[in-house]
């Protein structure tokens, strides 16, 4: 599926800040799953280290740097933490930059892609069946290499559960599974989207806008 408006790339590295999080609309068989699954728009997730260059956890070809304008034929996304600093920019690039190399077993999500999903699924379970099969829970999906780089500086992806006891079922399993997702390590792309720490950009919107200056076609 192509971009609905086409991506400038030299714009988009003017736009970007280092140690954005830049979100993925994938077409690919596997990213179907990981967008059925998430409840989610955005199957992959890549961190911007400057200079034109990203890294990711790629599922064929683990954790890669690669650069930028291999980005330009999907939708995209950027999320921007707001608080950071340039001292916590470096360090999450660096501690992302440390896992280059590392593969990721991903082999239980071709299982899931090979029973194509949608399924008849809860949506409560759809997360966590992302991990089935896997001993370690958080090499499911690329995002949680991103969610580690940004933990090791103590910045947040979703926010603190509420002190109060929730007061209703559908609050008490939110909770719950904001702790279960803490626990296992098992963020994914829609997490940095919703988050309230991040700041959301839309890098297709033209600048600057002013819609008095559209023309429309009778």
């Amino acid at each position: 599926m192509p971009p609905a408006l086409p991506v400038d790339i030299t714009a988009l590295q003017k736009l970007l800040h280092q140690a954005d999080v830049i979100l993925v609309e994938g077409n690919l068989r596997i990213s179907s799953i990981i967008k059925y699954l998430t409840q989610s728009t955005w199957s992959h997730a890549v961190l911007y280290a400057g200079n034109g260059v990203c890294i990711e956890a790629d599922v064929v070809q683990g954790v890669r740097r690669f650069p930028l304008v291999e980005l330009a034929p999907y939708h995209i996304r950027v999320c921007r933490p707001i608080s950071i600093t340039p001292v916590d920019a470096r360090e999450i690039i660096a501690h992302a930059e440390s896992r280059v190399g590392v593969q990721y077993d991903l082999r239980h999500v071709f299982d899931l892609a090979r029973y194509m999903v949608p399924l008849p699924m809860p949506q409560s379970w759809r997360r966590r069946a992302i991990a089935l099969g896997s001993a370690d829970p958080s090499r499911a999906i690329c995002s949680t290499l991103i969610a580690a780089a940004f933990q090791n500086v103590r910045y947040p992806i979703l926010p603190e559960p509420p002190s109060a006891q929730p007061v209703t079922r559908a609050a008490t399993a939110r909770v719950q599974e904001i702790f279960h997702i803490r626990d296992t390590g098992l963020f994914t792309p829609r997490d940095f989207d919703i988050s309230p720490y991040f700041k959301v950009i839309k890098p297709d919107t033209p600048r600057p806008f002013d819609h008095h200056n559209l023309v429309w076609v009778a």
